[in-house]
């Protein structure tokens, strides 16, 4: 059984590669190109992501799903956030309906 630990892995190895050297870590070099080139990573897998479902492809479609939530990671760390930001998130939402929640969006802070 695969568990949430290796978000917790992930999360290091990409905190180890925002000091590495970008001409030997795919990672460090992304961070080096900036949140532009972050982004567009993250749309290009979104996209692929997208395709693969509408293929039927199940094994295309979970390849594309975790390329898109490394990616993710990757822009949730050169933002100083992390999975634990996204799970807290989750986690707060957690019994709410989403009809609730999207609205809770639109209204001002008191």
């Amino acid at each position: 059984m695969v568990s949430a630990e290796i978000l917790e892995r992930l999360s290091a190895v990409l905190a180890e590669r925002r000091h590495a050297d970008p001409g030997t870590s795919y990672v460090a070099r992304l961070y080096a190109k900036g949140t532009d080139a972050i982004l567009k990573k993250v749309g290009e897998e979104a996209v692929e992501t997208i395709m693969a479902a509408k293929d039927g492809d199940k094994l295309h479609l979970v390849r594309e799903v975790a390329d898109l939530w490394f990616h993710t990671l990757v822009l949730l760390a050169h933002e100083g956030l992390s999975h634990e930001d996204v799970l807290a998130e989750l986690a707060r939402r957690e019994g709410i309906s989403g009809v609730e929640e999207k609205a809770s969006r639109n209204k001002p802070a008191v």
